[in-house]
């Protein structure tokens, strides 16, 4: 079965899923519905008090979170691009880029999502071996 389209859907795995506690979350939930817990292909690293996804080949590599279809997911983005520091604007190369990668719901339904990516070099010491930033 082949991924449909991210165009209005986001996949979180930090600061702006439900449970963590941040005023982003909450901004988010207002604009978006969600649709479930997912995860993506993905190996996790503790940044500072935030987590950044950097993408593995390995398949038993995964980064858990949730999925959301954004309401007006032009202007949504551009606000979250700002929130991540990597929209037009912040010095090259940028903490983060988001791209459209595969996610697969919980319930197996494989979806194409705008993840926001981790863009510099991490410490292998800061990796969360069990992909929940919120476990």
């Amino acid at each position: 079965m082949s991924a449909k389209s991210a165009n209005d859907r986001l996949f979180v795995y930090g600061t702006l899923r439900r449970g963590s506690g941040s005023a982003a979350h909450d901004w988010l939930s207002q604009r978006a519905e969600l649709l479930g817990q997912a995860w993506c292909q993905g190996r996790l690293y503790r940044i500072a008090h935030y987590p950044g996804l950097v993408l593995s080949e390995d398949t038993h590599d995964r980064v858990f979170g949730e999925v959301y279809r954004l309401h007006q997911p032009e202007s949504t983005l551009a606000a979250l691009d700002r929130y991540e520091e990597c929209g037009p604007g912040f010095p090259e190369p940028t903490e983060y880029v988001r791209r459209e990668l595969p996610v697969t719901l919980n319930s197996g339904e494989p979806l194409m999502a705008w993840v926001y990516q981790y863009n510099r070099t991490v410490s292998e010491d800061a990796w969360i071996p069990g992909g929940d930033f919120l476990a």
